[in-house]
């Protein structure tokens, strides 16, 4: 495999009115094209910065992103993102939302057909072809994550870039995205990269897990590479050895060695918040 997205030494800082806050720092990391890589840590380490850098929707202030040997400079249909919040717009219907996309990235050189017809179709890999002419309100917060999915999917974007998507959905529903997932991109072989605070979820999907350390100032703790076999079946995995050992070594790194917000030379203490919040998501899945 080649490297793809290619992060160099980079920081980021903002200026704030008690000085400059440094987010992150000396951040190294390649992917490789058609790689699933989970970012993890505890909240405020910068996960969601770093994703936004690799998106375009920042610019670092030291350092380089590139990917396939471009500096990323600004958002372009190279990389497609999906939030959280599914942000559809709400007097659309999920297929002219998915259109709205498809016309921008492929307007100039393709007819109304063509550009119905790929909206249809990444519709139509997200399992939505029945709601297709339903509007938001009228369907359930999985499918909305569903058609923002597919409204990513439909730009045929190089590299996919997956912010905490599942993050504000029930368990089960949850599960089931996470496998749509892993079905698309096995079949699309397209390069994701995905904020995440389930430990479960990230070693379900990832080939690698880059693991974070605490804020401000974070940078890579560790990158564990996940060696379980492809397509991955979720109710196996949970008595499957690597996937215990993969689980473990996450844990560990986030509640063991960075459980907390280390600003002195103090020991460690217990951060209760961090680990309620990590300790409920890991329980839901699965």
């Amino acid at each position: 495999m080649k490297k793809f997205v290619r992060i160099e030494y980079v920081g980021q800082s903002y200026d704030t009115r008690n000085g400059p806050f440094v987010a992150l720092r000396d951040i190294n990391l390649d992917i490789y094209e058609g790689e699933f890589v989970s970012l993890i840590g505890h909240s405020g380490c910068g996960k969601s910065t770093l994703l936004n850098l690799i998106a375009g929707l920042d610019r670092p202030a030291q350092g380089v992103l590139l990917c396939a040997e471009k500096e990323i400079t600004g958002p372009g249909p190279d990389r497609a993102v999906v939030f959280q919040n599914h942000s559809l717009l709400p007097w659309l219907t999920c297929l002219q939302n998915v259109y709205l996309a498809v016309e921008r990235v492929f307007g100039v050189q393709e007819s109304r057909a063509m550009l119905q017809n790929r909206s249809k179709a990444a519709l139509d890999m997200v399992g939505l072809t029945h709601a297709m002419n339903k509007y938001p309100s009228e369907i359930s917060g999985g499918m909305k994550q569903r058609v923002g999915i597919a409204r990513a999917l439909a730009m045929e974007p190089q590299v996919l870039l997956l912010d905490e998507p599942f993050g504000a959905l029930d368990s089960l529903t949850r599960a089931q995205l996470q496998d749509e997932l892993l079905r698309i991109v096995s079949a699309t072989g397209t390069t994701a990269i995905m904020v995440t605070h389930d430990v479960d979820e990230a070693v379900l999907l990832s080939d690698r897990i880059v693991m974070l350390t605490n804020g401000p100032a974070a940078t890579i703790g560790e990158i564990l590479k996940v060696d379980l076999p492809r397509l991955r079946d979720r109710v196996a995995l949970q008595t499957h050895p690597q996937y215990t050992a993969c689980r473990a070594a996450v844990l560990g790194f986030l509640h063991e060695r960075h459980g907390q917000h280390h600003g002195t030379d103090a020991p460690p203490k217990h951060d209760a918040a961090s680990e309620l919040e990590l300790t409920s998501s890991t329980a839901d899945a699965l």
